[in-house]
């Protein structure tokens, strides 16, 4: 699918109500968590990790944290054992992150809010942004990735979906009916996220629509290499967009750029 609507999603809105927010972004981290998404990305991190000599990651848009963990485990237990992944986002999430913190060494995660498209100095680590690019409209994507190039930062970009319409599909239909399954098993336990999800299923509604929107919005690799050219005119990183297949048939869409004088 290579159509892109710049539609919006429930949770970008400012007003939207923290509580349902929340409860969306607990059912994201737990189903990216579970399905370990982003494990076919971990290769390409690696690779570009090594190229760069950076064992310390800022994941920027952390949201609730979803598939962090995973993809951090995978990165020590497959040639990095010192890697770091520092969680920041404009809305820190420090309850959703608790526990991942405790459980997970090597994860760390900055309490002040962190804007994408202008890193405070001071925040060293190769960037990675996990399923959050697309909320980005084309002039503020092109910021984030201009942003790294300036730092002379490698970035990647990872999206977990192909960007086609069977995934909108599931989001319509098996999603919400998992959602319902599994919420009761999400953790930390929530009485306001059972409320919101089977008296008042607001929760799983907005999921829904903010779900097919993200597909929507997601840049495919082409519009992606496209954005990186124009933040990087000088050419001084070499990109890299695709995408590549989970064992059971999920995709994830990616873009990598790395600075050219970092090749060996």
């Amino acid at each position: 699918m290579k159509l892109r609507l710049q539609l919006f999603e429930f949770e970008d809105l400012p007003w939207f109500p923290r509580v349902i927010r929340a409860g969306m972004m607990d059912y994201l981290r737990f189903m990216i968590s579970a399905l370990r998404i982003y494990q076919p990305i971990v290769p390409l991190l690696r690779k570009a990790l090594l190229h760069t000599g950076q064992h310390q990651i800022l994941e920027l848009c952390a949201g609730a944290g979803g598939g962090t963990a995973g993809v951090l485990r995978q990165l020590r237990a497959t040639g990095l054992p010192t890697a770091r992944i520092r969680l920041t986002d404009l809305y820190p999430q420090p309850a959703a992150w608790q526990e991942l913190l405790a459980t997970n060494p090597g994860l760390e995660a900055e309490p002040q809010a962190v804007d994408a498209t202008a890193v405070p100095a001071g925040m060293p680590g190769f960037r990675v942004v996990f399923s959050a690019f697309h909320h980005f409209p084309p002039a503020a994507a092109e910021a984030l990735l201009a942003d790294a190039v300036s730092c002379r930062t490698g970035i990647g970009v990872f999206e977990g979906a192909g960007k086609h319409w069977f995934e909108i599909l599931l989001a319509l239909t098996v999603l919400p009916v998992a959602q319902l399954l599994i919420t009761p098993f999400i953790r930390p336990f929530s009485l306001s996220r059972l409320f919101f999800t089977y008296c008042i299923p607001l929760i799983p509604l907005f999921t829904i629509w903010d779900g097919c929107v993200s597909i929507l919005r997601m840049y495919p690799p082409g519009q992606l290499l496209q954005l990186a050219h124009r933040a990087d005119p000088a050419g001084t990183f070499a990109w890299e967009a695709g995408r590549v297949r989970h064992r059971w048939g999920s995709e994830v869409t990616y873009l990598i750029g790395t600075p050219v004088s970092s090749a060996g």
